[in-house]
């Protein structure tokens, strides 16, 4: 019989090697997680060593450099514009008014005085608001933590440079006080239109010192912190003033300020900084930054450029152009430029061009056009040099020179004329015909001498203006003839000093040199007197002295007329960048009207 094999049946875990296993489990668990946490603590604390190992250098960034600002003044003191950042001598809280560091504490950090360095109710608040509006709506760097950013590193957003603006900010608050801290801030942030720092911002928006400031400018310079550029009163009077509010009222509820205070610095009036800016005249101020160093050479200091500027003058210069090209759009008038001087040489106006923001081109000092029958005057003033009379007779038939056979602008011919009447009518083919009994060379040294510094090329065609010349080129030669026959080279600067009164440069009075004898300027001038009364230059007519050339190269490219009177020479130029042809724009037109405009608005 055989016996059956019985199953082992499976060992049941007693509940004691249930407890061990889990007891285990927990252990392996726990020990993972003090591996990560370790291994995370080590990982943090790398991070943190790295972003201490790449700090900037502190001393070096203490004492670091920056561009000085150079401002342009016009003749009458107001300011055309400044290049670089304005920073002023440094202000300390004891000069300063109570209420102004404590309308920035009250505005950008109430717990200033409290924290060391980083805000950490500030902070939980902060982080609360921004998680429960799904954005970034809140800060919560305190004004230590600012300076950190402002004098050592960048305003690039990344974990590592937040770690590393902490780590500067503890120091701060170990190496220097609070109001070391405060002092640091106030002379060093940013606070729009290119100013750093409360004593330039002051200077710029109120025109007075730090020290000055009343409670309402205190609480406008406070409140345009949060957005420098849409706060400051510059770029918008109305949102400097609302924001000011805000501040005023923060500092009401903190009791910095009583209720009469407060209800006083809302009713002050804010005079509009804007009154004391040149509009426009930017071409201009271009212009002079580029040549300030080749006055006072590599400087360290803020600088003020006291310029020729005229600002009605070049006001209403940039007014009558931008309108005149805005009416003959249809016209293919797209650009243009104006020049005016003084007898002297000074630069009253430069306009470079119709519209700055799109074009900083400088078409009074940069472009070369052709200045068609402008040129002229060059030919004639040879002509009169070499002994020939305003009432000589010249000879206005056709002339054929290789292949090149020119012809008067209305298709006509003249036979016999007057040198006065072909200069005055701006005949073509007289003036090839008279250049050709002259030396071209001697034209060409003229045109030099007068102020053209633009190659001038040796051709039969020079006489009708083909070589291209500069704006502001014209102007200067033909001021050698309103001056008699004494030239005046062009000069924008009259004085340089430093933001403390110190004088770097002063212009000095230089004795004009005579090119060209007193006899013939003054027959120049009255053939320029006749082209106006009588010629193609009779849209400029004025109710004084007016003399004039106007210019129009060939298909209507180019549009010119410069003209003077007993104050002024003035250089207008109309044209296309792209030297597309203008519908039947002469110099005779437009730019001739345009001198008149301009004048008219001198006469008193």
């Amino acid at each position: 019989m055989v016996q059956k094999t019985r199953k082992k049946q499976p060992k049941r875990k007693t509940k004691k090697s249930t407890k061990k296993t889990k007891k285990g489990f927990k252990q392996r668990l726990l020990k993972f997680l003090f591996i990560c946490f370790a291994a995370l603590f080590l990982v943090l604390a790398a991070f943190i060593f790295y972003c201490y190992k790449t700090l900037p250098d502190i001393e070096v960034a203490l004492s670091k450099t920056r561009q000085p600002s150079t401002t342009i003044i016009a003749e009458n003191g107001n300011e055309i514009q400044t290049f670089g950042h304005s920073f002023s001598h440094v202000v300390y809280l004891n000069e300063l008014p109570a209420y102004v560091p404590a309308a920035v504490v009250d505005v950008e950090d109430r717990r200033f005085y409290a924290h060391f360095g980083f805000d950490i109710i500030s902070f939980s608040r902060a982080m609360l608001v921004n998680v429960i509006k799904r954005r970034y709506a809140q800060g919560a760097s305190t004004i230590t933590q600012q300076v950190a950013k402002n004098l050592f590193l960048t305003s690039q957003k990344s974990i590592t440079r937040k770690v590393q603006e902490l780590l500067i900010a503890f120091w701060l608050e170990h190496k220097f006080t609070k109001e070391q801290i405060l002092t640091l801030y106030l002379n060093r942030v940013y606070l729009g239109a290119g100013t750093y720092g409360i004593e330039a911002a002051s200077n710029r928006y109120f025109l007075k010192s730090s020290r000055d400031l009343t409670l309402r400018e205190a609480s406008i310079l406070a409140g345009l912190l949060k957005a420098p550029s849409r706060y400051n009163p510059i770029a918008s009077k109305k949102n400097a003033l609302e924001r000011s509010n805000i501040v005023l009222n923060l500092m009401y509820q903190h009791g910095t300020i009583s209720k009469t205070e407060y209800e006083k610095a809302k009713a002050e009036k804010i005079e509009d900084p804007e009154i004391y800016k040149v509009e426009g005249a930017h071409h201009f101020a271009d212009m002079v930054y580029q040549e300030v160093n080749e006055y006072i050479g590599e400087r360290d200091t803020d600088i003020y450029v006291s310029t020729t500027l005229d600002q009605e003058l070049q006001q209403t210069s940039e007014k009558i152009l931008q309108e005149t090209v805005q009416a003959n759009l249809k016209n293919n008038v797209t650009q243009g430029a104006v020049v005016i001087l003084d007898y002297q040489g000074a630069i009253k106006a430069l306009v470079g061009g119709v519209n700055y923001s799109k074009n900083q081109f400088n078409h009074a000092t940069q472009a070369l056009r052709q200045p068609g029958s402008a040129f002229k005057t060059f030919v004639y003033l040879t002509a009169l040099q070499n002994g020939y009379k305003p009432s000589d007779i010249l000879s206005d038939r056709p002339i054929k020179i290789g292949k090149w056979t020119p012809q008067n602008y209305n298709k006509k011919y003249y036979g016999n004329i007057s040198l006065d009447f072909a200069f005055s009518n701006s005949l073509n083919l007289a003036t090839v015909n008279l250049a050709q009994k002259l030396d071209m060379s001697q034209i060409i040294k003229n045109a030099k001498r007068m102020g053209i510094t633009t190659p001038l090329k040796k051709t039969p065609s020079l006489s009708l203006g083909t070589s291209e010349v500069k704006v502001i080129d014209m102007a200067t030669a033909y001021l050698s003839i309103a001056n008699g026959g004494y030239a005046a080279w062009p000069y924008t600067i009259t004085d340089i000093y430093t933001n403390d009164g110190r004088q770097l440069y002063e212009r000095m009075p230089v004795d004009l040199n005579r090119i060209m004898d007193k006899e013939t300027a003054e027959q120049m001038k009255q053939m320029l007197y006749h082209v106006v009364q009588n010629g193609t230059g009779k849209e400029a007519k004025l109710p004084i002295f007016a003399a004039g050339k106007t210019g129009t190269s060939q298909d209507f490219r180019d549009a010119w007329f410069v003209g003077f009177t007993k104050d002024y020479v003035v250089c207008v130029w109309l044209g296309n960048d792209d030297n597309s042809q203008m519908k039947n724009i002469s110099g005779g037109t437009l730019p001739a009207e345009i001198f008149k405009k301009i004048i008219l608005t001198t006469i008193h």
